[in-house]
């Protein structure tokens, strides 16, 4: 299921997996909402709720795409949380793991003073 994350000029490509968690957030799109940073991370509140299921981790890679049941947010990750020890990543909690940017995620980082993204299937 490929989707397209857009933050002001910014347009990414994804890909959502074969997930249960995966599906009912590519039902509920398209999504338009303003969204909160936590180091190099961009999360926002999602008209979804699910729990954790077997892809849950509580370290993840650049350019993974989580879900956070704890806050029924979409995760994207790009870097370091505040968290996250040298050479790791760590969300607040565990995440399921849904999807991944397809690209060089880093590119988040020149968007986080925007306020607005949009999730879009492609």
């Amino acid at each position: 299921m490929k989707i397209r994350i857009r933050i002001g000029k910014l347009l990414m490509d994804a890909e959502l997996y074969d997930t249960e968690t995966a599906k009912r957030i590519y039902e509920s799109l398209p999504i338009k909402s303003s969204f909160n940073t936590w180091g190099d991370e961009i999360y926002f509140e999602i008209p979804v709720k699910c729990e954790l299921d077997h892809t849950a981790r509580e370290e993840v890679e650049v350019g993974d795409l989580g879900y956070w049941p704890t806050g029924s947010a979409f995760c994207i990750f790009f870097g370091p949380t505040p968290t996250s020890p040298p050479g790791k990543i760590t969300p607040a909690s565990a995440v399921n793991i849904v999807g991944k940017v397809l690209g060089d995620a880093t590119h988040f980082k020149e968007v986080m003073d925007q306020r607005e993204v949009l999730l879009e299937k492609a």
